[in-house]
């Protein structure tokens, strides 16, 4: 029990900083590489550069604002423990947004070179939302609204996020009246959105491994201390031999695969291992079963 207890408190504060690291490359990215060059992104951020460009609130301020008021809605519809990682997101990212316009005063890194900047400000920034969303967190504003489609829908969030982002990136033609930089947020919209569901997809991604081995006792003690997984062992019968045999059925997170064939070849070096990618897997240590 007390050995849950400290996993399960390693992996919350290991979400918190993961968070946090993404919160700050997303800062970065949106007021070095986007906001900068007056390029209007979506969601939230979108929205609150909206307001800046067209009376000078900072982004930073606004942002909060409007998150005060969404954020009811995500204790109601996702849960107390959303709604305490969404509370973190929603101020480090507020905080990470009022440090880097303090930090680079409105001047964007690369000088002249809208198209790098967006491609690389899009980039940084996806993989930051990337980070967050795949901690359980959430910065508020049009994510809360793309994570409860994602809870009740089967529309992955980055899909979510192109709905609303679509109309808030429309929305800046009656600012700059510019159609080169609506073109601009759209490619900023693709690449960032791209960029988050690389990332969520790469770290949700499991695997199933069918291992066949005489010591399967052994390497089933093996995955059950140290890497606190369940197996299941089935019974086979070997084609050609008619011989009995335990098949060992292991489903892990894609991250973990190098750490069970280390298990495997230290206890039998010739086991027969099968190894798969699965779309899915819900239940108890992979996500949660939706309906």
């Amino acid at each position: 029990m007390a050995k849950k207890g400290i996993h399960k408190i390693y992996h919350s504060v290991q979400d918190y900083i993961i968070i946090l690291i993404g919160t700050i490359m997303y800062g970065f990215g949106f007021n070095g590489f986007i906001l900068s060059n007056e390029i209007v992104t979506g969601g939230v951020s979108g929205v609150s550069a909206l307001i800046y460009f067209a009376t000078n609130i900072p982004v930073s301020v606004s942002y909060f604002l409007i998150n005060l008021v969404l954020l009811a809605a995500a204790f109601k519809i996702l849960g107390l423990k959303f709604l305490i990682k969404t509370i973190f997101g929603v101020i480090s990212l507020s905080l990470s947004l009022s440090f880097f316009e303090w930090l680079l005063g409105g001047v964007p890194i690369i000088k002249d070179q809208v198209f790098m900047s967006i491609i690389i400000g899009g980039a940084i920034c996806g993989t930051g939302l990337g980070l967050i969303f795949s901690a359980n967190g959430s910065t508020g504003g049009t994510d809360i609204l793309a994570a409860i489609i994602n809870k009740y829908k089967n529309v992955s969030i980055g899909t979510g996020l192109l709905l609303f982002d679509f109309l808030i990136i429309s929305s800046s033609f009656f600012i700059f009246h510019d159609v080169d930089k609506i073109v601009f947020g759209f490619v900023e919209m693709v690449i960032s959105n791209y960029m988050l569901d690389r990332i969520i997809n790469g770290n949700r991604q499991s695997v199933q491994f069918l291992i066949f081995s005489q010591k399967y006792d052994e390497i089933v003690a093996r995955v059950l201390q140290d890497m606190d997984r369940g197996c299941t062992l089935l019974n086979g019968e070997g084609g050609y031999s008619k011989r009995p045999i335990k098949v060992v059925v292991l489903l892990v997170k894609k991250s973990e695969s190098l750490t069970v064939f280390r298990i495997v070849k230290e206890i039998d070096p010739q086991a027969f291992i099968s190894q798969g990618i699965v779309r899915g897997v819900y239940g108890e240590g992979f996500d949660q079963i939706k309906t």
